[in-house]
């Protein structure tokens, strides 16, 4: 078989032709990119029709209290995904390269917190932290002043929830590359650990950073597990918690406000993102 270019494939993509198909397939690809402009454009007309003067427009994106949520967001959501590389990464790696017993299950095991309603999460930490080893855990942690009801709290929450997609994104980016280019690599000489940091991490790339950034938006947007794990307090409010308080006494600006500023956060970094792989497939 002949390979086909990649010059040639983006030929065939511009200059495919006007069918059934292609119309089917353009116009729910439409469809659903008009529905995440749709709820953009919405939530600005929204805030344009309230007779906001530009100033007070400008102090519902300053506020202290909406600039505290933001910075634990980003400080929490930032940790996670610093925890979560540092164990996805590995362990995507050990599902992807290495047959062991009981892998199926480990995969499935894996997978559960995607699949787990968020407020099973949230429920399931109080428990653990409640009886058991966790109690003792959490008594080791207040007898050195830690409490749970803060940033950590936070954290914990954010990393059970993101971890099951930074293993799955690892493991996906690793399952593209193959095998037989590490084995080339040890049989030249390197180690498997050197095969490992200068084959694999770098063909990886594209995938790794598409997984850190879907581990940092989900972390960002963490609601159900903090509402029962962590509370609403002031300390410990977020933008997905202080968003829901907000609305809950009528403030629609203020949440609304919050709304477009994650939606701004994730956009911009999903656009850094495919700027610096546009040359190769990303997902």
């Amino acid at each position: 078989m002949v390979p086909i270019r990649k010059e040639d494939q983006q030929l065939r993509m511009v200059g495919n032709p006007v069918n059934r198909l292609s119309i089917l397939c353009v116009s729910m690809l439409a469809f659903c990119v008009l529905i995440v402009v749709g709820m953009v454009v919405a939530d600005i007309v929204y805030l344009a029709g309230r007779d906001l003067s530009a100033i007070e427009i400008w102090r519902l994106f300053s506020s202290e209290k909406v600039l505290r949520a933001l910075r634990l967001s980003l400080i929490t959501s930032l940790i996670t995904l610093v925890l979560v590389t540092i164990t996805a990464v590995p362990a995507g790696y050990a599902l992807s390269r290495y047959r062991f017993p009981g892998r199926a299950l480990i995969n499935t095991l894996v997978d559960v917190p995607i699949f787990l309603p968020p407020v099973v999460i949230g429920v399931s930490l109080l428990a653990f932290f409640g009886s058991g080893i966790g109690s003792g855990v959490k008594q080791m942690l207040s007898g050195a002043g830690i409490s749970l009801i803060s940033w950590i709290g936070i954290v914990m929450c954010q990393y059970v929830i993101s971890m099951s997609y930074g293993i799955r994104s690892v493991k996906a980016a690793f399952d593209s590359e193959l095998l037989s280019r590490e084995e080339i690599a040890c049989s030249l000489g390197c180690t498997p650990w050197q095969a490992f940091m200068r084959v694999s991490l770098p063909l990886a790339r594209p995938g790794l950073i598409a997984g850190c950034i879907l581990v940092w938006a989900r972390g960002l947007g963490v609601f159900g597990p903090l509402m029962v794990f962590v509370g609403t307090g002031p300390r410990v409010q977020v933008m997905p918690t202080m968003m829901w308080l907000e609305l809950s006494v009528g403030n629609i600006e203020v949440s609304l406000a919050i709304a477009l500023m994650m939606l701004f956060m994730v956009g911009a970094a999903l656009g850094v993102v495919h700027f610096l792989v546009r040359d190769r497939s990303l997902l």
